[in-house]
């Protein structure tokens, strides 16, 4: 068996695809692209110490704010009590009010004792405000017969002496110490003690109440210093207690002002300044001149 000639099939090879040629960034799109990467950094980082310097001074502002309001509370105790002494409770209902002995077999001389006073500029051993009122005794369950001391001056002390005798007075004394920028608070004895700090001012002003020495008359009102007032303490009926506080936090005020406690007005700086007044009524007028 004869077979035919074999065909095979010549193919010619297929060419390969060229390939496409490939390129780096030029260096001005390189630059373009760092740029950019640059430009949203920085808007970033201001974003950033913007939102911090925000957060900062509100933190502040509370701080201080806190700061006032405690320092208004502790002055507001004491003032609300200047003054007050102790009724004797077992008067018959058609008989004057009696005091009680302020403590018991101890006399107690009040003469030049005011249930408030101060300095305008106070110096060693002086105060800007000084608050006087009566030790008393309460009845408590573990004291039922004669009673204890619990009352408690500005430094939350109550007030007797190294083996328990108690004193006649409390008394609370405050004044600005500018050395340290506090606010401090002494009792009848002992050394001051600090109760609030960044304190840039203490002012208190007194307001006044006269008849001009015409009892049927309708009484004056006025606002005056310790100088003034210390011609007649027992006029005072209210006391106003203006503090400024002074931040730490560096802040761009742009020129803003703001009025102090003497009412001036100035440059606020680069400082968060925040100024508080409250103003608290002397409710005990029948002070005894002695015992």
């Amino acid at each position: 068996m004869t077979r035919g000639p074999t065909t095979m099939s010549m193919h010619s090879p297929q060419p390969l695809p060229l390939r496409t040629s490939q390129r780096g960034a030029t260096l001005l799109e390189l630059m373009v692209g760092i740029t950019i990467g640059l430009l949203t950094v920085a808007v970033a980082l201001g974003a950033l110490m913007v939102s911090r310097g925000v957060s900062g001074t509100v933190s502040e502002a509370s701080q201080l704010q806190q700061q006032a309001s405690y320092a208004f509370r502790v002055i507001g105790q004491q003032l609300r009590q200047a003054g007050s002494r102790q009724l004797d409770p077992e008067t018959a209902p058609d008989v004057h009010a009696k005091f009680y002995e302020p403590i018991k077999n101890v006399p107690v001389d009040f003469s030049g004792v005011t249930p408030v006073s101060g300095k305008d500029n106070p110096g060693t051993g002086e105060y800007a405000l000084e608050i006087n009122y009566q030790n008393i005794r309460e009845f408590t369950v573990l004291e039922p017969t004669d009673g204890e001391y619990q009352i408690r001056n500005c430094l939350q002390k109550k007030a007797e002496d190294s083996a328990k005798n108690p004193d006649p007075m409390i008394v609370s004394k405050f004044k600005h110490n500018a050395t340290d920028a506090t606010l401090v608070c002494a009792g009848g004895s002992g050394a001051a003690q600090p109760i609030i700090q960044n304190v840039k001012d203490f002012t208190i002003q007194y307001l006044t109440q006269a008849t001009d020495g015409d009892a049927s008359a309708a009484p004056t009102y006025q606002y005056v210093n310790a100088t003034t007032a210390g011609a007649s303490w027992l006029k005072v009926y209210a006391v106003q207690v203006c503090l400024e506080l002074e931040g730490a936090e560096t802040i761009d005020t742009a020129g803003a002002k703001y009025k102090k406690c003497d009412g001036t007005e100035v440059d606020r700086g680069n400082k968060l300044r925040m100024v508080f007044r409250n103003t608290y009524h002397i409710r005990n007028h029948a002070w005894p001149t002695s015992s």
